[in-house]
């Protein structure tokens, strides 16, 4: 069963930093590409990173280009999101997703930037 289990959101301040992690399991990790994604309340879920299954290519949000990183360690089926400078927008619940057969999502983490 595939279960991704996200963690590291909390309360920060604006210009503040926190790092995301995602453990993954029941599927060949390294195989598959990641995403974060973001939902804040009374808006749509939005994709803010996603990483290629090796690593070796990403994307992202132009909301977050520049201070949002996105990177994976395959040996511990980990994707981790750190997120520097926030911003009171971005406060959300950050999920963790995977397309294995289908769309598979963490439970989310929930982050707070206070202004």
């Amino acid at each position: 069963q595939v279960q991704l289990v996200e963690s590291g959101g909390g309360l920060v301040q604006s210009g503040g930093s926190l790092r995301l992690s995602c453990a993954a399991s029941g599927f060949t990790f390294s195989l598959y590409a990641m995403r974060w994604y973001r939902q804040a309340p009374g808006k749509e879920r939005e994709l803010v990173a996603a990483i290629s299954s090796t690593g070796g290519s990403t994307n992202y949000a132009d909301s977050v280009k520049g201070r949002f990183t996105i990177s994976r360690d395959n040996a511990k089926n980990t994707v981790y999101l750190q997120m520097n400078s926030l911003k009171p927008d971005d406060t959300a619940v950050y999920y963790c997703n995977v397309i294995f057969l289908r769309n598979y999502w963490g439970q989310g983490t929930q982050v707070t930037v206070s202004s």
